[in-house]
């Protein structure tokens, strides 16, 4: 008997293209694919993911910030297991994330700790890395808690930071790593092979730590 599927969510604010990719990468596993996209929620009417969620035959939400508090009752009544957070600016309510303990996931633009927190996103979080003058950035995928980037350290990818770069070749470097890391790991957490343990530990992600884990992955140049 297989194993039923789980429902996952996806939140974003913006073009949603780590929704894509996550769809792209549940697709190319095929009968394998370990979730389906169930439903797409976005605070921003007019957010790019929304159209690709439509395009794509999946249930697309607009839910305003002044809506925030029916999230629980609209993710129970899709039946929803898991959630993605792709780019989304609004704090999850306590309830939802206290519901979905260990089931709910976000992709930063930068390392963490060192580049997270309120205030800490799009091309702000790229000018942060630039003026501390690092030479290492790259996306980190980490639990969801109840403050803005804190959740346990699931993974972090390396990107080099070149001495030419502007915010926006920070980011674009930057988001291509997402867009590997972010599906697999996504994936991997609906199928149970990465979960968070009470104490706050992270079981079963070493294997996608590494870039020599993940087929296709762009050189880090």
């Amino acid at each position: 008997m297989s194993t039923p599927r789980a429902r996952l969510a996806i939140l974003a604010s913006g073009g949603g293209s780590n929704l894509q990719a996550i769809l792209d990468h549940l697709r190319s596993l095929g009968n394998a694919a370990p979730a389906e996209v169930a439903v797409v929620i976005s605070d921003r009417a007019a957010a790019g993911a929304l159209d690709r969620a439509r395009a794509a035959g999946i249930l697309a939400v607009h839910l305003p910030a002044s809506e925030s508090h029916t999230l629980a009752a609209l993710l129970e009544a899709q039946d929803i297991t898991h959630i993605a957070l792709a780019g989304y600016l609004r704090l999850i309510p306590a309830e939802v994330i206290a519901a979905f303990a260990g089931r709910i996931v976000n992709v930063h633009p930068a390392l963490l700790p060192a580049f997270g927190g309120p205030g800490m996103y799009g091309r702000h979080v790229h000018e942060a890395v630039l003026r501390a003058g690092v030479r290492v950035s790259g996306p980190a995928v980490h639990f969801v808690d109840t403050r803005y980037d804190e959740g346990a350290i699931i993974a972090q990818w390396p990107v080099p930071v070149h001495a030419e770069d502007n915010p926006e070749t920070l980011a674009a470097r930057v988001l291509a790593a997402e867009h590997h890391l972010y599906p697999r790991i996504v994936a991997a957490l609906c199928a149970g092979t990465i979960t968070l343990d009470a104490d706050g530990t992270v079981r079963g992600a070493e294997e996608l730590t590494s870039g020599r884990a993940i087929p296709g992955a762009p050189p880090v140049t």
